[in-house]
């Protein structure tokens, strides 16, 4: 007896009302979105960069400038909330840094595009920006 045909799997848009709550993301669409926001954060917080660089580096009452706003603030803003601001620019460039080498190594090694190695190296991206990112962070709240 001849058994019938399965049925092929349909492959739809996404209808943002109804599959998107289910919709699981891979963790390799995670770490080139996560990318793309990090690009855009760098990208942002440049004034901020060019403003830390310079009152950090052009004298000695400049950079106790500098330290007094992660300590005490400026004007509405407390030191915590530029320490954040600070934290989400090393986010940014730690992942941007590590998902950037993530590329490079799959496009040196073309053993390394497939489904298992492209999920291990997702994850290994996560957790290592991650993981520097906790290291610095407790360094810049001063926890040692």
């Amino acid at each position: 007896m001849i058994e019938p045909a399965r049925k092929r799997p349909e492959f739809r848009n996404i209808n943002a009302f109804k599959d998107l709550r289910g919709y699981r993301l891979p963790p390799a669409g995670w770490v080139s979105i996560l990318h793309r926001a990090s690009g855009v954060i760098m990208f942002l917080l440049l004034p901020f960069i060019i403003w830390m660089f310079d009152t950090s580096v052009s004298s000695e009452i400049s950079f106790a400038r500098f330290k007094s706003v992660f300590n005490a603030g400026v004007g509405f803003a407390p030191g915590w909330f530029f320490k954040l601001v600070a934290l989400a620019l090393i986010w940014s460039f730690l992942h941007h840094f590590t998902a950037g080498l993530r590329h490079l190594w799959m496009d040196i090694s073309h053993d390394a595009v497939s489904r298992e190695s492209g999920r291990t190296s997702a994850i290994a991206t996560l957790v290592l920006s991650l993981a520097l990112t906790l290291v610095l962070g407790a360094k810049l709240f001063g926890l040692y």
